[in-house]
């Protein structure tokens, strides 16, 4: 299911290196990660003057930047996502011609569709987010919804945003690395981060496989690999992973030019003429010694999803939370991040097959689609659904970008640019006070994000 249809998902081991360096001895910034939020930090970093350093343990975009599902959307966020949301849109909007290069992006309208009343409540109860923030949303009733995509089966309403959009996943972000690289940034893959170098209990620089960086800043952006590289320093983050499956279809007939996902299945249609499917709500997780240590901070998140989760027993080898996975290494020893240059979860395939009977019963004059690819990637996420988008207390000079629950690639450039302003020390523009790296220990009550 690899290969079918002239579709190739790129990001499977063997994928060769595009970005070979040299790694530099000195920096402004280093920026660990190459996925969207750690690319479109280097952008706007690099855009303010500084000299940055973006390291990838494995490829740019491989993980889950590149696995997502290419929605670019505000509706359905988390309120205190929403003005950064709103940035993010017109970032993308202006990022093709500033890269030099077609990123797939796309205004295209993006598409909740209610199965029942249930639904059709919930949506309703977000519009009020909708309202607060000028946004162009409105609700769908059955013969609106019907008219809207014609020849749909079983919906009885939705929530529509007009100017949301979509993207490219596996094509956009290494083509910004690309451009990046034109511009003089340092990207340089093959390049795993070992330990962030401290002096006097601040940030000094950071330990790659390729050297010594020195760096008063650094800024980690490392997806579900994050909580690893902190713990080893002795700081704890409740960051745990899912698997989330998704598949691509060949070439179809249009039946919406945007995004739509009801209780079942979300779909995407693609520059190519086919369309990703993915599940509504149905994720997978593999139980390791991080889900021991925060279980209680997750209760309230299992206990508004538990259907939609299928516990596994324990990860595969090497993965960020498997049991014999090192949590302490020595800055001259290989390091689990050079281990698994590429996290690349096998797809659920009995969840391909369920996606193709949802897609048939959605629009049954089309039938089971042909799938041409599958991939599954591992969603990264903290217990109230929302990211942590801050300075780490315990060691100055390094601020942290995780957590982003599979939401990051939309509004990663808006974080790109928050982030960026925060090493610089300029105001960010938006409250942050949601994404603060210390809300889970100082008390405060837990707040899940909306569940759309």
């Amino acid at each position: 299911m690899g290969k079918t249809s002239g579709i190739v998902f790129p990001f499977h081991a063997g994928h060769p290196p595009r970005f070979a360096g040299p790694v530099p001895r000195q920096a402004d910034v280093v920026v660990i990660g190459g996925g969207v939020i750690g690319v479109m930090t280097a952008w706007f970093l690099a855009a303010r003057g500084e000299k940055v350093v973006l390291c990838e343990k494995g490829r740019i975009g491989a993980e889950q930047s590149g696995r997502n599902w290419g929605w670019v959307r505000k509706q359905g966020r988390d309120p205190a996502e929403l003005p950064i949301m709103i940035e993010a849109l017109e970032i993308w909007a202006g990022l093709a011609e500033a890269a030099g290069a077609d990123l797939g992006f796309r205004r295209t309208d993006i598409l909740y569709a209610a199965n029942d009343a249930a639904a059709l409540a919930r949506y309703e109860a977000w519009m009020v987010h909708a309202r607060d923030h000028g946004l162009d949303t409105r609700m769908l009733g059955r013969a609106e919804i019907d008219a809207y995509i014609p020849n749909a089966a079983g919906w009885c309403g939705g929530i529509l945003t007009p100017s949301d959009g979509r993207a490219e996943p596996w094509v956009a972000v290494p083509r910004l690395a690309a451009a990046l690289a034109g511009r003089g940034v340092s990207v340089v893959e093959e390049c795993a981060v070992r330990a962030i170098d401290t002096q006097g209990g601040a940030v000094a620089g950071v330990v790659t496989e390729q050297g010594r960086i020195a760096a008063s800043r650094v800024v980690l952006a490392g997806g579900a690999w994050s909580a690893l590289l902190l713990g080893r320093h002795g700081v704890r983050i409740p960051q745990l992973s899912v698997r989330a499956t998704v598949a691509a279809t060949g070439p179809l007939p249009e039946v919406h030019s945007g995004a739509v996902a009801d209780r079942d299945f979300a779909m995407r249609r693609r520059l190519d003429g086919g369309y990703t499917l993915a599940p509504g709500h149905f994720h997978e997780f593999y139980i390791g010694p991080d889900a021991f240590r925060h279980l209680r901070a997750y209760v309230p998140q299992i206990r508004a999803d538990l259907s939609g989760t299928k516990f596994l027993p324990a990860a595969p080898r090497g993965y960020p939370d498997a049991w014999l996975t090192p949590r302490r290494w020595a800055e001259d020893e290989t390091s689990p991040f050079e281990r698994m240059r590429i996290l690349d979860p096998s797809p659920n395939r009995r969840e391909v097959e369920r996606l193709r009977d949802c897609f048939s019963r959605a629009f049954p004059a089309h039938g089971r689609p042909p799938v041409a690819a599958a991939w599954a990637g591992m969603i990264d996420t903290m217990p109230d659904v929302v990211p942590v988008i801050d300075h780490v207390p315990a060691l100055p000079g390094l601020t942290l970008a995780t957590g982003m629950a599979g939401h990051g690639f939309g509004i990663g450039p808006g974080v790109g640019r928050v982030v960026a302003d925060l090493v610089g020390g300029r105001a960010p523009g938006h409250d942050l006070t949601r994404f603060r790296f210390g809300r889970f220990t100082d008390g405060s009550r837990m707040d899940l994000g909306p569940a759309l």
